[in-house]
């Protein structure tokens, strides 16, 4: 797995979510863990259901 994509991602959502709290903007994104998990888990359904093909 090419890590790079991966990498630039996590510090381009870092930048923005610095840039949103020095704007005084709420995050755009879920500010808790159970919102996270959320979408990791609609990820990872997604992705199972690829990997059986449906």
């Amino acid at each position: 797995m090419n890590w790079n994509p991966v990498i630039i991602s996590f510090i381009t959502g870092a930048l923005v979510g610095a840039i949103f709290r020095i704007a005084r903007l709420p995050v755009p994104a879920p500010d808790s863990l159970a919102g996270l998990m959320g979408i990791v888990g609609i990820f990872v359904g997604y992705m199972l259901l690829k990997a059986l093909g449906i």
